[in-house]
């Protein structure tokens, strides 16, 4: 425990419990992720601005319903206002945004029960199947992450559930995964992924600094049961999975969710692993090494807080980040029962954990007024209306969408940062932000993947509680350090290499 009580040195000053508003009843739409078993996982959402006015949108997986596009019409500062627009696109399951091809304009890459579909960005919240070639087959997908291994176009990685054409299915029945690295403008035949364990969850990321990423995957374990685990893929310089001889350590649940953070500023991030029965925080111990704390820390939450239902807790999408703007990093998880699973929770609030001083989190769900007892699953923790403040969406199963402004007082200070470079890795994806404010260094990477069904792209948010100071250098992707540059607080500052 000596990386989580070494926090103890700072010091830090009280700030108010979280506090959210839902303002979904005050939209003119409604949007539920609905359908059958193949959509009891999945249901995510991506969020990206798309008409670049400073006002994230969102693009709301459906299911067996359309997916969304929800543009933000939201006042600074106000409640949360958004238009609908339908889109002809079902059977989604989850979509991540992303500048595949490097023109400054963010595209989505869509999962589905079924052919999956990458959509080229037009401008102004336009959207049009790509026309780069990309081979997605008919899986049924519940997984995606990507990462830049040039000046071109992304390597995809893309998770696949249970293969739905095996008759002994769906026990005992994970599908593959796929790699798709890029073919000049497009992909080809993507590389096997195998043995495939049912991933709701991965993601490209360089957790140890050696300057090359690696691709985490969190695996259902009900569908294989026998033999299978959470896995860590090397991907260069030759593709294969981590074992024990790496260092790489077996860990076995039923993975939901992937949150990453470095929690302790020594540089790495720890994981956040979501799943039934309990919520596994792991610190990051360098090497292969992960070491787990979920009850030392105070995340495992592994049974509902309130509402009197004494069974397990099922864990979805998990997303750090600071919502009273404390400098200490929170900790929000979608909860939800797969659909009547008898064992597990049918109330099942979601977790508002609120990070300490001390390395510890303490749970607020309940006074934050984000205790909602639907089915959710995908989520995302996002500044909506432009005021400093992290909101909360949440999807749910059968349920409508809920949009949790945040009304939180006594907060402290915040600044936003965004980065650009020339080339096709346009938003940086992959640079590492070296932060220091007061006594204190944060640091961030530049992911696409993680969480369930769905991510963001957007500035990065940090709380800075009482400081009033703040300067930043980044780690670009080819290597290069850029000088430190100092910062203007409560505001997005674009750094650019």
């Amino acid at each position: 425990m000596r990386k989580v009580l070494v926090l103890t040195l700072f010091a830090t000053t009280a700030h108010a419990d979280p506090a959210f508003v839902n303002d979904a009843a005050r939209q003119g739409f409604t949007h539920i992720y609905a359908g059958g078993w193949e959509h009891f996982v999945g249901g995510g959402v991506a969020v990206l601005d798309c008409d670049d006015d400073g006002l994230p949108d969102l693009f709301a997986a459906g299911g067996e319903n359309p997916a969304q596009l929800l543009r933000n019409r939201s006042e600074r500062g106000g409640a949360l206002q958004f238009d609908a627009v339908l889109t002809d696109i079902t059977a989604v399951t989850g979509a991540w945004p992303l500048d595949i091809d490097g023109d400054g304009i963010l595209d989505l890459a869509v999962m589905r029960a079924g052919a999956n579909v990458l959509l080229r960005g037009q401008g102004d919240c336009a959207f049009a199947p790509a026309p780069w070639p990309f081979p997605s087959g008919d899986q049924w997908s519940t997984a995606f992450s990507a990462t830049w291994e040039g000046d071109g176009f992304p390597t995809l990685a893309v998770g696949n559930y249970v293969d739905r054409s095996a008759p002994d299915g769906p026990f005992e029945a994970c599908d593959v995964n796929f790699l798709y690295r890029p073919e000049g403008i497009g992909y080809g035949e993507p590389t096997i992924l195998e043995p495939g364990f049912c991933p709701l969850s991965m993601l490209f990321s360089d957790p140890q600094r050696t300057g090359t990423a690696q691709l985490r995957l969190s695996n259902d374990r009900h569908y294989y049961v026998r033999g299978g685990s959470e896995q860590m893929w090397q991907i260069t310089p030759d593709l294969r999975a981590l074992t024990a001889e790496d260092g790489w350590q077996t860990h076995m649940l039923w993975g939901m969710g992937i949150a990453s953070r470095d929690l302790d500023g020594d540089a790495m991030p720890e994981i956040m692993l979501t799943s039934m029965g309990d919520q596994r925080l792991q610190l990051n111990t360098g090497g292969a090494g992960w070491t787990d704390a979920p009850y030392a820390t105070g995340t495992a939450s592994q049974r509902p807080y309130t509402g009197g239902d004494g069974r397990p807790s099922t864990g979805w999408h998990a997303e750090f980040g600071d919502v009273n703007n404390d400098g200490w990093d929170d900790l929000f998880i979608a909860k939800g029962n797969v659909d009547q699973m008898p064992d597990a929770a049918s109330h099942d609030p979601n977790n508002m954990l609120m990070g300490q001083a001390d390395g510890t989190f303490v749970e607020t769900g309940l006074q934050a007024n984000l205790a909602t007892g639907e089915r959710s699953r995908g989520a995302s923790v996002v500044d909506l209306n432009a005021d400093g403040l992290l909101d909360i969406v949440v999807m749910n199963r059968r349920a409508n969408i809920e949009l949790n402004r945040n009304v939180t007082t006594e907060t402290g200070n915040w600044l936003a940062l965004d980065l650009w470079q020339a080339g096709g890795n346009v938003r940086a994806v992959g640079a590492l932000i070296e932060l220091q404010a007061g006594a204190r260094t944060y640091w961030r990477e530049i992911t696409v993947g993680g969480g369930h069904g769905g991510g963001q792209a957007g500035p990065a948010h940090f709380g800075l509680g009482g400081t009033d100071t703040a300067r930043a250098r980044v780690h670009w992707p080819n290597g290069d350090v850029s000088a430190w540059r100092d910062l203007t607080l409560s505001q997005i500052t674009t750094l650019r290499h």
